[in-house]
């Protein structure tokens, strides 16, 4: 694998920028790995660990070294999937393996919906499918009360709102948007409103991304090998029972992988936030390895 080649790409409304690690010598197709709102920035590790594959990370518009050219204060998801599908045509090496990871698995899944043909096999890693839920009313208002939140007081409270949501365990509370907001000096986050609302999380996808409505049918139809993932160490939170009803409707078990939301996380963000990468890796390889391998019919 040689060191990452960084490009762009000129999208309607946006500028992309991915990074390419290559591996001349591979025969399998590109991994791509993606987040949302994560970016590049969070697969080094992950990248690191699959030195005999192509692998290409992306930041999503809006975040980190990818600019929106607009002013639109949200990002659809249907737009994740459109760059999605414009960074695979670029690489011209597709179908591509994809791991995609919390928002990201959203946009990877709408993205088969549409282009099936872009990706052989897709790991989807715990996405936030709230409108899959047998609680996606409770689970929603939870999520426009955290956006409104972010709107009306800025990041530390409604951040502090979106930690206590994804802590949850099981469903949502029917009165959780009536219950006492959490003290962001808890979570260690501003109480002081600054002034910003592009937050990538809070304020660009926060709606969007949670609200997605899937098109189980198209997602049955699709060429696309989709495999859901959900963390051991994540079970009963909001992510982990997304994977789990999607896996469902598609008439499939989830698969579970070392740690929790954050498994393939290294030390990007500081020891605190660190999963089990190495361990998260092999059951990847594993995962896509008995995608691709042929289909035997019993005779």
């Amino acid at each position: 694998m040689t060191a990452p080649t960084t490009r762009t790409l000129e999208v309607p409304n946006a500028v992309l920028t991915y990074d390419i690690r290559s591996n001349a010598d591979s025969a399998e197709p590109p991994l791509m790995l993606i987040g949302s709102p994560m970016g590049a920035s969070g697969f080094q590790t992950l990248s690191s660990l699959f030195p005999d594959r192509t692998v290409v990370t992306y930041d999503p518009r809006g975040v980190e070294r990818s600019r929106r050219t607009d002013r639109a204060s949200e990002t659809q998801v249907e737009e994740h999937a459109d760059d999605l599908h414009r960074v695979i045509a670029a690489l011209g090496r597709g179908p591509v393996d994809l791991f995609a990871s919390s928002g990201g698995a959203v946009n990877a899944l709408a993205l088969v919906e549409r282009h099936p043909e872009d990706v052989r096999t897709l790991v989807a890693h715990e996405p936030p499918a709230c409108t899959v839920l047998p609680d996606r009313v409770a689970a929603l208002a939870a999520v426009h009360d955290i956006h409104d939140t972010y709107l009306r007081r800025g990041r530390g409270p409604a951040m502090a709102k979106f930690i206590a949501l994804v802590m949850v365990q099981g469903e949502v509370p029917a009165d959780w948007t009536s219950q006492p907001a959490p003290d962001p000096a808890m979570f260690h986050l501003p109480t002081e409103d600054d002034g910003a609302r592009d937050d990538p999380l809070l304020g660009q996808n926060m709606m969007s991304c949670n609200s997605y409505e899937l098109d189980v049918e198209r997602l049955r139809a699709a060429s696309t090998r989709i495999v859901l993932a959900a963390g051991e160490e994540s079970a009963g939170t909001l992510a982990h029972r997304g994977a789990v009803v999607v896996a469902e409707r598609l008439g499939t078990s989830p698969v579970i992988f070392p740690s929790g939301h954050g498994g393939f996380i290294g030390d990007e963000y500081g020891p605190g936030q660190a999963g089990k990468p190495q361990a998260f890796a092999a059951r990847l390889r594993e995962v896509l390895a008995r995608a691709a391998a042929p289909t035997t019919v019993a005779r």
